[in-house]
């Protein structure tokens, strides 16, 4: 079966270049399929690699291979003197990308900022719940939400946010995936077609690619955007080869069937960078992987059960076997290259006699538990099943008996934030905006329950030091907010913090103009490939 489902990919794959295969094409080996196309609906980083990334812009960017925010579709902007009212004022003459299913009649306006924000928000918008289960995730989990009071057109070029409290981060949370702008007037054709459905399955933005095709689990094939506003890239043709063995991946790199790979295993790292015909790029991660216990199902709803766990698994050991010495141990929620970072705080030991003895005092002794093992390499955990599989070691030492479960990458997203979860899942977590809100309140926040937040965590006393934080734009303030937050975050253990890791970026020596991202995306705008 498995090379039967090789051979389907491999010919997809084929026939989706074969129409390109007299222009310059650049073939990423990509880690998993995407959820889906409109990446407002999901939090996953192959998501926002085929979605966000290619397709769509925001008001404000990220400078490539950094966290400095600069200019996007909005050209400028202005902020009032009491940090509540955001006015920006949007390029002229930005077009959206004409494809096969839409020919866009104009250029991009306020009325396609304002779509794309509201319907995330309003309940009576008819694209709130286009999609079944549609949570907007990411864009309840940061409390926007109760954030915004009003969005305001004041002319076809100009928009204004209007904010209920200040809020620091706000210009960075606005370059993040969830705030991509889409096109009010193609939803507006697909409403009145009765084809709403389609604006997750073929999308359409402003951005360097133009979406093409999409072979489900195999191919994503995209275009050059001839009318970028930034102008047309150096590739003709991008693919998405989506490959989700690591060492496959590692294969066709070797074999120049791809030219860039996601997520290499640990082992295959140096053998990559014998290779003369490859580059291999390193960078410490801003990151973080994590065991998060549901904390409103017994006995995951006791501090002592969660703190007894932790001190029972050997995380030195995963880091060893997983990552091969590419990683370093988390004590905090947040990677110490993230300003704010709480070196002061102690980390849990490993001490399993102490931990058995601190849950037979918490009576859960004999627990039997689930621990959820992510389907799919990322950058924080290339193995999870290992990891997994170590844990479920160190546990029996202690009398716990674990059961390791999985599911399909985006179930395993969906399924994993149910508040009746049960068990502990591995999940992790790259930076978006570099900002420690990012982490703490959108991970950790009592917004983000049900959602980003799988530890399903409200701890009052946490969740008002996030609001100060926020309402404050001192950084001196502000870090003092974050050192306390991670206190408590210690203290209370709704997570086993893993690991931070390096992340590796192994490609063909003839690409050009690739940078690693700290926000944990690969980006294909500026890329180019010798012929």
């Amino acid at each position: 079966m498995k090379k039967l489902t090789t051979l389907l990919a491999a010919t997809a794959l084929a026939s989706m270049m074969a129409t390109a295969a007299w222009s310059k094409t650049l073939v990423y080996c990509s880690e998993a399929s995407p959820e889906g196309f409109d990446p407002g609906l999901y939090t996953g980083g192959q998501t926002f690699d085929a979605t966000s990334r290619t397709v769509y812009n925001r008001l404000v960017e990220f400078k490539h291979g950094g966290t400095e925010v600069e200019p996007g579709l909005a050209e400028s902007w202005e902020v009032s003197a009491d940090g509540k009212e955001y006015t920006f004022k949007l390029r002229k003459g930005v077009k959206f990308q004409t494809t096969d299913f839409f020919t866009p009649t104009r250029e991009l306006n306020a009325d396609d900022v304002i779509f794309s924000f509201e319907r995330q928000y309003k309940a009576d918008n008819a694209w709130n719940k286009y999609v079944a289960g549609a949570s907007w995730e990411y864009f309840a989990g940061m409390g926007f939400p109760d954030l915004i009071e009003k969005i305001e057109k004041v002319d076809d070029l100009t928009v204004k946010f209007v904010l209920k409290r200040p809020e620091a981060p706000f210009i960075a949370n606005l370059g993040m995936d969830f705030a991509s702008i889409l096109s009010k007037e193609y939803a507006d054709k697909l409403a009145a077609d009765g084809k709403m459905e389609l604006l997750n399955q073929q999308p359409l933005g402003t951005g360097p690619f133009t979406f093409v095709a999409y072979q489900t689990d195999a191919a994503i094939r995209y275009k050059a955007n001839p009318d970028y506003w930034a102008g047309k890239q150096p590739v003709d043709d991008l693919v998405f080869a989506i490959t989700t063995d690591a060492a496959v991946r590692a294969q066709k790199l070797k074999a120049g069937e791809c030219h860039i790979m996601a997520y290499p295993n640990a082992a295959d790292v140096a053998e990559l960078k014998k290779d003369e015909n490859l580059t291999v790029l390193e960078q410490e991660g801003l990151n973080v992987a994590y065991l998060a216990y549901n904390t409103l199902v017994p006995p995951f709803d006791k501090v002592e059960v969660r703190k007894a766990l932790n001190m029972a698994v050997n995380r030195q050991a995963i880091v060893d076997a997983v990552f091969q010495g590419a990683a370093t141990v988390a004590k905090n929620p947040i990677p110490p290259t993230m300003w704010s970072y709480n070196n002061a705080v102690e980390d849990d030991k490993y001490d399993p006699e102490a931990a058995k003895k601190m849950l037979e005092e918490a009576g859960a002794a004999g627990l039997k538990m689930k621990i959820w093992a992510m389907p799919v390499a990322r950058p924080y955990m290339l193995n999870a099943r290992r990891a997994a599989e170590l844990m479920q070691a160190d546990l029996a030492k202690i009398g716990v008996e674990a059961e390791i479960v999985s599911y399909e990458w985006a179930e395993y997203l969906k399924l994993s934030s149910a508040k009746d979860r049960d068990g502990a899942a591995i999940l992790g977590w790259t930076g978006d905006n570099g900002d420690p809100d990012n982490f703490l309140d959108t991970l950790l926040g009592c917004d983000a329950v049900g959602g980003n937040n799988r530890a399903q965590w409200c701890n009052k006393e946490f969740d008002d030091l996030m609001t100060k934080a926020k309402e404050t734009a001192d950084i001196a303030e502000r870090t003092k907010l974050y050192e306390e937050a991670q206190v408590i975050f210690k203290r209370e253990a709704p997570w086993n913090t893993l690991d931070h890791s390096l992340v590796v970026v192994p490609m063909s020596k003839k690409v050009s103009g690739f940078k690693m991202d700290p926000l944990g995306i690969h980006r294909f705008d500026g890329v180019d490939i010798a012929e």
